[in-house]
């Protein structure tokens, strides 16, 4: 799953942590908005910011910035990991120099593309701009699973400026979303929809199809043209109602789950119903797509997402440390929930609450959704 290998130590946390370092946030350009209190018994966004400065810098020099120079494509799908942490923070703080770290790997990213008829093993040798990996069989070749695991988070960052009106109006920050975005639209999307969407849109997992139906959902809301916006919107749909290449879709999959009505079970394989059902790890995929599709009101609602959470808190994590390795509650999983499953953390303060004292994957990431988490919570209450 290209987990990155977690922080040092375990940080043990009932409520505010116990002694992170001493670490000053990051200034920022313009100064960011209030967060409103937490809930009653959760930990601030300010806590979480804090033990996230703690890896923040390590792993910058260590993995991200390393990898976002990498001409390896494999090596974007652990980066996207820390383009997600970076834009959760800057969602949870208003700090700006998060999201410039965010911008920065997206930017390295870009200048590392190739054309692909000069990249020697390319299957393709068209006249797309894009990378190879070592890691494909024969090595060498273009993938796509690694670019659209990391391209989600790209377009979802630039979502960010384009519903920040601070930044939007930003000389700095609107130059670079349109040059960003006049990427994604030709040399991802455009790209991979030309090159076949049966093979490399309409994947053959729930997981896969999900980071295209991420990614298209975005670039639906930020493109200029109205032709482009019609084909995000029809593969859109396609992954969430009727797949053209497969008997079901996202919404078809799903079932209550046998044991527990009021949750969901799924298959990632497309048309089956058998448990045990999709494993976790790759769980983390669909349910990283669906939080955002649901906050961006398209498609995905209230109803669902308590029904994930359901799923979540009561069949995949029974109790503390015990994790399942199915949706439907069977084998011993690891409880990696970072990239998607501890999202559902910013609808319900129970589960945030569990959040705070999970042991497992406390990197960048998990600490940056965390402080979402408890950002969106805190203004949902504000508002009641």
């Amino acid at each position: 799953m290209g987990k990155i290998e977690e922080a040092p130590g375990e940080w043990v946390l009932p409520g505010e942590p116990t002694s992170p370092p001493e670490v000053e946030p990051p200034p920022s350009t313009t100064p960011p908005p209030p967060v409103p209190p937490a809930p009653k018994g959760l930990r601030t966004v300010g806590a979480w910011e804090r033990i996230f400065l703690a890896d923040w810098g390590r792993e910058h020099t260590r993995d991200f910035l390393p990898w976002s120079n990498s001409h390896d494509s494999w090596d974007f799908y652990n980066l996207a990991y820390g383009i997600d942490a970076n834009t959760a923070m800057y969602r949870a703080t208003g700090r700006t120099a998060y999201l410039d770290r965010a911008l920065l790997y997206v930017n390295n990213l870009v200048a590392s593309a190739r054309v692909s008829s000069v990249l020697p093993q390319s299957q393709f040798k068209d006249g797309y701009l894009g990378w190879a990996s070592s890691l494909s069989d024969p090595a060498w070749q273009e993938v796509p699973l690694y670019e659209s695991y990391c391209w989600r988070y790209v377009t979802r960052m630039l979502r960010v400026i384009r519903e920040t009106p601070s930044l939007y109006t930003s000389d700095i920050y609107r130059s670079q979303y349109e040059r960003l975005l006049t990427f994604s639209e030709k040399n991802i999307f455009e790209k991979w929809f030309t090159r076949g969407a049966d093979d490399f849109l309409y994947r053959n997992r729930t997981h896969m199809a999900a980071h295209w139906a991420f990614i298209a959902m975005d670039l639906s809301k930020m493109t200029t043209d109205p032709l482009r916006r019609t084909l995000y919107l029809e593969v859109f749909n396609n992954i969430n109602h009727g797949l053209p290449n497969f008997p079901s879709s996202l919404r078809a999959q799903l079932e209550p789950n046998p044991d527990h009505p009021t949750a969901y079970f799924w298959s990632e394989k497309w048309g089956l119903y058998s448990q045990p059902g999709q494993d976790v790890a790759h769980a983390n995929g669909v349910l990283a797509y669906i939080v955002e599709a649901r906050d961006a009101g398209m498609e995905w609602t209230e109803p669902d997402v308590r029904k994930f959470v359901v799923t979540l808190n009561t069949i995949i994590w029974p109790a503390a440390k015990s994790y399942a390795q199915y949706v439907d509650g069977s084998g011993a999983g690891d409880g990696w929930f970072n990239d998607g499953l501890m999202k559902l953390g910013r609808y319900d303060v129970n589960l945030q609450r569990r959040l705070e004292t999970h042991t497992v994957g406390q990197n960048s990431q998990f600490f940056a959704n965390g402080a979402l988490n408890v950002r969106l919570l805190s203004e949902r209450a504000a508002q009641q």
